[in-house]
Parts: C-alpha cells; sequence; structure tokens
C-alpha cells in the first residue's frame, strides 16, 4: 500500500498553488491530494498520516487570508501522529521583519495540536531580519521561497526539499 500525503495550501496570488503543483509533480502524482485551504472539511485532514502544509506571508507577517479563516478550525482536528511538512513564499527584501512568519504561525499552532515537524531548511542564503518561522539551528521551520528576490533558486530548492522529504516520510 502507498502512502498517502495530503497537501494543504492557500493561494491568493497563484504563487503558492503553482509551487504546490511543483511538489506534488517531484513527490508524484499518484500519492499527492492537492486542496485549497478555501475548499476543505475538517475531516479532509484525517485521511493522511503525512501532510504539507503552504502558506504564503501577507502584509507584516499576516497569514494567507483563506489560512487566516481557517485558522481557528485546526484546533478541531487530531493532529497526534501526523508528519508534516511546511513551505510558503515571502518576500525577505520588501518583508526583512516578518519574512516567512505565516508558515511558523502554522508550524506552531498544528505542533501544539500533535503535529511531528519535518522538513527544516537552512537559513543561509537568505537575507532578513526576522522570522516566526526560524527554529533552533538557524533553520527555517520549512522551506522559504522568495520568487520576488530570489526565483532562479526556486527550482533547485524545491528539488532539495522534496528529496529530503522522500527521506523524512520514509517513501
Amino acid at each position: 500500500m502507498s502512502k498517502k500525503i495530503g497537501l494543504f495550501y492557500g493561494t491568493t496570488t497563484g504563487t503558492t498553488e503553482s509551487i504546490a503543483e511543483t511538489i506534488k509533480e517531484m513527490l508524484g502524482s499518484d500519492i499527492v491530494d492537492l486542496y485549497d485551504i478555501s475548499e476543505v472539511e475538517l475531516e479532509d485532514f484525517s485521511e493522511y498520516e503525512y501532510l504539507i502544509i503552504g502558506c504564503s506571508t501577507w502584509n507584516l507577517g499576516e497569514l494567507q487570508s483563506d489560512w487566516d479563516s481557517f485558522f481557528e478550525s485546526l484546533d478541531e482536528i487530531d493532529f497526534d501522529g501526523k508528519t508534516v511538512a511546511y513551505f510558503g513564499p515571502g518576500d525577505q527584501i520588501g518583508y526583512g521583519d516578518s519574512f516567512q512568519d505565516a508558515i511558523g504561525m502554522l508550524e506552531e499552532k498544528i505542533s501544539s495540536l500533535g503535529g511531528t515537524t519535518v522538513g527544516y531548511t537552512s537559513t543561509k542564503g537568505y537575507d532578513f531580519n526576522e522570522s516566526k518561522a526560524v527554529r533552533d539551528n538557524n533553520q527555517f521551520c520549512g522551506l522559504a521561497i522568495d520568487e520576488d528576490n530570489q526565483s532562479n533558486l526556486t527550482e533547485e530548492r524545491i528539488i532539495a526539499w522534496v528529496e529530503q522529504l522522500k527521506k523524512e516520510f520514509k517513501l
């Protein structure tokens, strides 16, 4: 039996959706189910042991609007035994004081509800002041994408992260 992964994302401009589709393609379309968070039911999360959460950071450290609307509903989901990876697009130059805050807020919430985080990535190669997504050892709690300033690095960052997830999800 193959393992299925639920990939839940919120998108406003289409960037997060595009990254989600790329991740699905690289992991395997047969094992990844995509969900736009604006259209999910709480029980959609229960079907998966492995989750990928995609959310961009808006304005000064805010969740993308669909995730913002769904955020309180996370309390009603049992994340015990679930392995969760996070990714998000952001702008490290224009919003250097809140770069990747959204995935940091989601990771903190879901971890407090029993989710186990995987997919940590290094902060090396980024230029920002502060981020709620930075954890011990100067690592982001997920994949940080900056299409505004480092779009030339997006593909290689996704490829490396997907390879990492294959190991951490034991695929």
